[in-house]
């Protein structure tokens, strides 16, 4: 997402599967998770919902998924898009270059997060300045450096050195007041932390989902997406990448639940064995899209997921801004109604004010990926 510009400024046929698993990932950030909600409720699928919930502290469920997935495609993208910087044929002036390139998209990332928060209002009591796309921008900044200044060896250790670290420091270092590796809500350092450095409004009691300390894992697991990248540039024939990332997601899985019994997963935390699981199921979701897309050529079916993801900062940050909800009542407010009248003598009332949500969250997303569709069409795309 943070680099789809210079993407496009490389030679190499650009893979649509990238595109495709971006928007798909954004899909359930856009209110898919919300329908989804809406669905199981109404068809009598509730024991679903939890699903399109993040655990409070220690679990994984799907929606636990969405954020670091797409920090895994951010990882991607950059073998490709920094491949000409690479090496060491660079003039000083090439240099300068990508890493004016690489800060100011940092910046960008950082300043739209801020903006969409409660910057606006000057409110230092409610201000928070962590967000999804300052830890974006934060991982972008440093997996792109990793990919100027090491090679893939050098990228693998660095990712396998930030999940032991962070392993180690948390074992290590107490926070004051509680034993060293107090992995509970009140008792942990990245908790302290957070209460210590990051003002305002924290996103639970103790600490922050997006807060500084987790931050350091959350790095690694942009390094595997990065590695990712570089397997799928790689030079092997198609069968073999898909098999290679089908392998490392199953080594990926099994190595995070297995250390999941001594360092629980927690997207909260962002724990090692976390970065490892949603990793796993993050090349996983890469080898089914580039296989089916790239490989086999079904691309139809994942046009809808491509115009989501070739503008995905777009829709992010403008649904912040835009009351699409007050949209989708606009046009569908007479269904909704009818709907509720059609449906009192059949379902519960739960299930009735399900089936309304399900079609309003319906409409929300058809208008907001008509909008999309109209700049995909018009080769609109907001760079960052």
């Amino acid at each position: 997402m943070a680099d789809q510009a210079l993407e496009n400024q490389n030679s190499a046929p650009r893979l649509q599967s990238i595109d495709a698993l971006r928007g798909f990932d954004m899909f359930w950030i856009i209110r898919g998770d919300s329908l989804a909600k809406a669905l199981a409720i109404w068809l009598g699928f509730p024991g679903l919902v939890p699903q399109f919930e993040h655990v409070k502290w220690n679990g994984f469920r799907f929606y636990d998924l969405i954020f670091p997935l797409f920090v895994f495609v951010v990882g991607v993208v950059l073998p490709f898009s920094l491949s000409k910087y690479t090496g060491t044929s660079q003039s000083t002036s090439d240099r300068r270059s990508v890493y004016w390139r690489i800060a100011k998209r940092t910046l960008l990332l950082i300043l739209l997060g801020l903006i969409g928060s409660d910057i606006l209002q000057f409110d230092w009591d409610k201000f928070r300045w962590p967000g999804v796309l300052q830890r974006i921008g934060i991982c972008y900044f440093f997996a792109a450096l990793a990919v100027l200044h090491f090679n893939v060896i050098g990228q693998a250790l660095l990712f396998v050195g930030l999940l032991v670290g962070y392993w180690c420091l948390l074992l290590i270092v107490p926070a004051p007041g509680f034993q060293p590796y107090d992995l509970t809500m009140e008792g942990s350092l990245v908790g302290y932390v957070d209460r210590l450095l990051v003002p305002g409004r924290l996103y639970y009691g103790y600490g922050d989902n997006e807060g500084l300390l987790s931050t350091i894992p959350a790095i690694a697991t942009a390094l595997l997406g990065v590695l990712a990248g570089h397997w799928l540039k790689s030079s092997r024939t198609p069968g073999i990448k898909v098999l290679g990332l089908y392998l490392a997601a199953a080594a990926c899985l099994a190595g995070g639940y297995l250390w999941s019994f001594s360092f629980p997963l927690n997207k909260i935390l962002w724990t090692s064995s976390f970065v490892l699981v949603t990793g796993g199921c993050s090349l996983g979701l890469l080898a089914t899209f580039y296989g089916i897309i790239d490989v086999l050529g079904y691309r139809r079916w994942a046009f809808f997921f491509i115009v989501i993801g070739m503008n995905a900062i777009t829709i992010y940050v403008l649904q912040q801004f835009v009351d699409f909800s007050a949209i989708s009542k606009f046009f569908l407010g007479g269904l909704i109604r009818y709907i509720g009248l059609a449906c009192e003598n059949i379902y519960s009332p739960e299930r009735v004010e399900a089936a309304q949500r399900a079609v309003l969250m319906l409409g929300i997303l058809t208008v907001k990926w008509s909008l999309l569709w109209y700049l995909y069409r018009n080769k609109t795309f907001l760079r960052v």
